[in-house]
């Protein structure tokens, strides 16, 4: 058993030594994803970045999959087990930040990584190669790199699952820059995007307001409606919407509008409900305002299902790799952005420090929504979580501290804890086998996943007007 152990650490020392002398490597991609700041389905320079350099390292390379430009599958290695890591790249619209400690846009009202996806991609990238590196030494197995697009709003993954991409894939594991060092905790929820276009009949809004009819007062109306059904819905539903489209001039009755839901729930069942009862509102909206109404699905996402065995497995790993270590400069750097970012407590580096303690219970309630759910529903699956902000994602301080240093060396610490959970299962069929076990009696051992998209096409056309729009 000691020579077992002894044999594991060495041959783990090939990885963990590739991280420490390629440091400045993956600081430098992830700085430049960073600076790229795309939008989702739009993700052409930082797809190509990861696909240079995976090639670079004697990847196999498929681009364009499941009908999506900017999605890939990179693969290394031969046969089973199967590992996968999941790589995102898009970036968010209104939050584009540069790297300085007070809010300052790179580019004003333009896209930002303010939930560190500069960072997911990266990890992803630099753990499959790590693992690569073990596989050439004469080890049976595969690892591979998913490139999924548009993670914010547009679930790229959802269609890599409908497609079979997962289909003989063994385990995966995610990763998320957050607050804490931990393996995820929360089962997030479903989540559903839909919009409603409506179509009146255009007229002058003074002189003959009467030939007119309102797409405007469709949208307002469904809005009406569904925020009068919040009284009426499982607390834990969760209802957001904008109005992408409400006409162009207030003294033209406007004959097109448009309105973009989002429909949450920890249960799909429920979320599905939710919709129907959103649909009919739409419906109903339409019909009393003289309008017609269409809709068309954005994106359909599945809570993520932890795989308990799999956690446990990657939390004593990154026990081992241990919590983030900042130098004193750093830490400077932080406590200024937090006072910027409008915090009046003292930081607490702890959460950089440590790691936090398993749960084998997740909570009950979810609230943000990810289409890793997807995967996690035909896949065994967990997700790393390692600290790169002590302040919430989706905000411009987020943003700011993930084109740093600081998010460099979290984004390692997970990518190194990705990559010893990996060496470790390939060398332990019988965990592989426990894991894939406990899936089974979750899900049902004839499980047949329903994407909540039904036959929908990714939106590309949506996010390609979103941008124009962003950048006029």
């Amino acid at each position: 058993m000691k020579l077992l152990i002894a044999s594991f650490m060495l041959l783990s020392n090939i990885g963990l030594e590739w991280f420490d002398s390629h440091f400045h490597t993956y600081d430098k991609i992830q700085k430049q994803v960073f600076e790229y700041a795309e939008p989702g389905f739009m993700e052409y320079k930082s797809s190509e970045l990861f696909i240079r350099h995976l090639k670079k390292n004697g990847f196999k390379i498929e681009r364009g999959v499941a009908g999506m430009p900017t999605a890939f599958v990179a693969s290394f290695g031969s046969g089973k087990p199967v590992m996968a890591v999941l790589a995102e790249y898009d970036a968010l619209p209104g939050l584009s930040q540069d790297t300085t400690p007070h809010n300052s846009p790179m580019v004003e009202g333009g896209y930002g990584h303010a939930c560190g996806h500069n960072l997911i991609g990266t990890a992803a990238l630099s753990a499959a190669v790590a693992v690569s590196k073990w596989l050439a030494k004469g080890h049976q197995g595969t690892i591979r790199v998913y490139g999924c697009p548009a993670e914010e709003s547009g679930g790229g993954k959802t269609y890599m699952v409908r497609e079979g991409l997962f289909d003989d894939v063994d385990c995966a594991i995610s990763y998320h820059p957050t607050r804490r060092n931990q393996i995820l905790r929360s089962p997030h929820s479903a989540m559903i995007g839909i919009l409603f276009d409506f179509e009146g009949k255009t007229s002058h809004a003074g002189a003959t307001p009467h030939e007119g009819r309102s797409a405007l007062d469709g949208v307002e109306a469904l809005n009406y409606m569904m925020n009068l059904n919040r009284e009426h819905i499982h607390p834990n539903c969760r209802v957001h919407y904008v109005i992408t489209n409400g006409g162009e001039a207030p003294n033209i009755v406007p004959d097109k509008a448009q309105v973009f839901y989002q429909l949450r729930h920890p249960d799909p069942k429920v979320a599905k409900d939710l919709l129907k009862r959103t649909i009919a509102a739409a419906e109903g909206a339409a019909l009393g305002t003289g309008t017609t109404v269409k809709h068309t699905f954005v994106c359909g996402t599945y809570p993520i299902l932890r795989n308990l065995h799999l956690a446990r497995i990657a939390h004593r790993n990154l026990k081992k790799v241990g919590g983030v270590m900042l130098t004193d400069e750093e830490k400077e750097y932080v406590k200024v952005l937090y006072r910027n970012g409008g915090q009046k407590k003292e930081v607490d580096f702890s959460r950089y420090e440590s790691i936090v303690p398993f749960r084998e219970q997740l909570s009950s309630a979810g609230g943000g929504a990810d289409d890793t759910g997807d995967v996690s529903q035909v896949v065994p699956l967990c997700r790393v979580e390692t600290c790169t902000s002590p302040m919430t994602a989706h905000t411009w301080p987020f943003a700011c501290i993930s084109g740093t240093t600081i998010g460099t060396k979290a984004m390692l610490n997970a990518a190194k804890t990705i990559y010893l959970t990996f060496v470790e299962l390939y060398q332990n069929p019988e965990e592989l086998k426990k894991i894939r076990q406990e899936w089974e009696r979750v899900q049902g051992k004839d499980y047949k996943h329903e994407c909540l998209v039904g036959n929908e096409p990714p939106a590309l056309e949506y996010f390609r007007n979103k941008a124009k729009q962003s950048s006029r």
